[in-house]
């Protein structure tokens, strides 16, 4: 059993209320999702007299430098100023300590506050859970909207422009089934606010740079079908990114390449960030399997049919194999 608190809403808030110097934790890999949220928690933070700063194992992806752009230069560890001392530590949409990749073990025991919306995960601190929400954006939200009734908080456009992000970053500009008529509810004050909704989507889902084309391209080429085409497979070795001198970030997207072919109920992508034998996995399910489950197994997380997990392999082939040998044939349609 778990030693960690369930915060309500109420302690939530309260205690994001008390000054305190704040690092907030993203997941490596940062999406809109993570960045927006922590940038949105941010600005609250600084509002209610609290100095804070955003980190992350990982830097913020070119597409998503929007999001805190005037308040941060850099998500790494080391651009935060030397002279910060954090008296609290928050994570924002991590669902287990293994998503901090090196803040994990950094951080480790330091961790004061989780807020999330992932069903599946491992708690490492006192936790304030929705796993109802389409994003971690809309508890955000809801943080917003409380502190800005009690005149403690402006309602700014940047924090609108970040909060949107995240909520349309995590429903895939509102097409997945996470997508709630209270998803819509937020989303639609957010709008009545002014921001540029439709600049904000075609940032996030219709731009993509040269070398993300080049990646997507590249995936095809080493997309591996199973089960008669139902669970599609691109492998991305540290070797292809290399010679293609590409990015983590450019990468990011390779799952829904995947998800895009017909036929296809569960789609993955194995990408190897280095040279070391670790291979990060993300999975997307178009049907009824559960890949949150399958994710929890390799010590990752997420929800049913969206998760991820880190694991150890000597060679791609092998996390493949790893990978596709957990998946349950006969749960597929």
């Amino acid at each position: 059993m778990s030693d960690y608190r369930d915060l309500s809403f109420e302690e939530l808030c309260d205690a994001l209320e008390q000054p305190a110097a704040t690092l907030i934790l993203l997941h490596r890999g940062p999406d809109g999702d993570a960045v927006g949220s922590a940038f949105a928690l941010r600005q609250v933070l600084e509002s209610l007299g609290s100095e804070a700063w955003c980190i992350c194992a990982d830097e913020v992806p070119d597409r998503l430098r929007f999001l805190c752009e005037g308040l941060q230069e850099s998500l790494l560890p080391e651009a935060i100023p030397e002279d910060f001392a954090p008296q609290r530590i928050i994570s924002v949409d991590v669902a287990s300590p293994g998503q901090l990749g090196s803040l994990g073990e950094l951080y480790e025991g330091q961790i004061d506050i989780m807020i999330d919306h992932h069903e599946n995960g491992t708690r490492f601190a006192d936790c304030f859970l929705l796993p109802g929400a389409a994003a971690t954006g809309e508890i955000l939200f809801d943080i917003v909207k409380l502190f800005a009734q009690r005149g403690l908080v402006p309602i700014t456009e940047p924090i609108c422009t970040d909060l949107y992000a995240a909520i349309s970053s995590d429903t895939g500009c509102f097409r997945y089934s996470n997508v709630t008529s209270e998803t819509h509810a937020r989303a639609a004050e957010l709008v009545a606010s002014g921001i540029d909704c439709a600049g904000i989507n075609h940032r996030l889902f219709e731009t993509r740079s040269l070398d993300q084309l080049r990646a997507m391209s590249a995936g095809i080429s080493h997309l591996n079908l199973f089960a008669d085409g139902k669970i599609a497979v691109i492998l991305f070795p540290f070797a292809l990114k290399a010679a293609l001198n590409l990015r983590d970030e450019h990468l990011e997207t390779l799952v829904d390449v995947a998800r895009s072919l017909e036929g296809v109920e569960v789609a993955v992508s194995i990408r190897q960030p280095s040279t070391e034998a670790v291979f990060r996995v993300s999975m997307r399910s178009c049907g009824s399997y559960n890949v949150a489950e399958l994710c929890a197994r390799f010590g990752g997380g997420g929800h049913d049919k969206a998760a991820g997990c880190t694991i150890s392999a000597k060679d791609a082939d092998e996390a493949m194999e790893k990978i596709v040998s957990e998946i349950d044939v006969s749960e597929l349609s």
